[in-house]
């Protein structure tokens, strides 16, 4: 149900941006066809724009009556993907309960709580298995491995390769690239996010991801991309584990993507590896910071 809501929502979002700029929808199976969704959720959609009073709806004529409006669009929050429902709601039950080894997840349980089939739950265990996180036991059972010292010095051992393979590529990129102005808006977000830190340091991890995604998009290599994600992942919550000194962190973190961005308007790759090196090694260095000793 969650997830058919979820998909119903975001096609109804995406549906808005279409009559935006028609006067008229056009036929049920165009349309879901250009919304990637069935029939059957089309006429939801069509039915609670005709309630809304966006569309006249009589069969096959569906004008256009207005323009909608920020209130007629769902939440941001209530249309995310699946997955990261899924992995949102996973990596804040393991936080809760501490993230010991040994600890239990059952993918039954985990689909309930979240509202989905267990499909979905167990699609993205696997997933996050492959990387040796968590094992597979009887009856739905799955069982949480740990996080080493060990393990995160594989993983930020291959995050500083991928990493400046996808910088090298973002220095290059010609100037008309579109990736720039991407780059500007994100530049400007650090400005103001640094300029009032104290009380909005917490929305830097956020913030922290999007710069990098965007780095490793540069690359055009589907497996850098990919493995992002579980980079991510691992970086964005263990960072939640250890709140000493996280104001301070994250305004050094700040300065230090600053300093990488402009070494990659600079094109200049000496200065590009320089920064990238230095912002990396203290990505690392906090990453082993937030391991609880007895996990060493």
């Amino acid at each position: 149900m969650a997830k058919q809501k979820n998909v119903y929502k975001d096609a109804y979002n995406r549906c808005l941006e279409m009559i935006s700029a028609s006067d008229a929808l056009p036929s049920e199976p165009d349309l879901g066809a250009a919304l990637g969704v069935s029939r059957t959720t089309v006429r939801t959609i069509l039915a609670k724009m005709e309630e809304s009073g966006l569309i006249a709806w009589n069969k096959r004529s569906k004008l256009v009556l207005r323009d909608p409006t920020e209130d007629d669009y769902f939440p941001e929050e209530e249309t995310d993907a699946l997955s990261l429902i899924i992995e949102r709601k996973f990596m804040e039950r393991l936080l809760a309960g501490g993230s010991q080894a040994g600890m239990q997840v059952n993918e039954l349980e985990l689909a309930r709580e979240i509202g989905v089939g267990t499909t979905s739950v167990r699609e993205f265990l696997i997933r996050f298995s492959r990387f040796g996180l968590i094992e597979k036991r009887r009856n739905s059972h799955w069982v949480l491995k740990g996080f080493t010292k060990a393990f995160a010095l594989e993983l930020t051992e291959i995050r500083e390769m991928f990493e400046l393979r996808s910088a090298h590529a973002f220095a290059a990129l010609g100037k008309n690239n579109p990736i720039w102005s991407t780059l500007d808006v994100i530049e400007d977000e650090h400005r103001a996010l640094l300029a009032s830190v104290s009380d909005r340091y917490l929305e830097f991890s956020a913030l922290d991801e999007r710069f990098h995604r965007l780095v490793h998009s540069a690359s055009h290599n589907r497996f850098i991309v990919d493995f992002y994600d579980v980079i991510a992942m691992i970086f964005h919550y263990h960072y939640q584990w250890n709140k000493t000194g996280e104001r301070e962190r994250n305004e050094v973190a700040l300065q230090e993507h600053l300093r990488y961005i402009a070494a990659l308007r600079s094109g200049d790759i000496a200065k590009v590896e320089e920064a990238c090196r230095r912002h990396l090694r203290s990505a690392r260095e906090t990453l082993l910071r937030s391991i609880p000793e007895t996990w060493q």
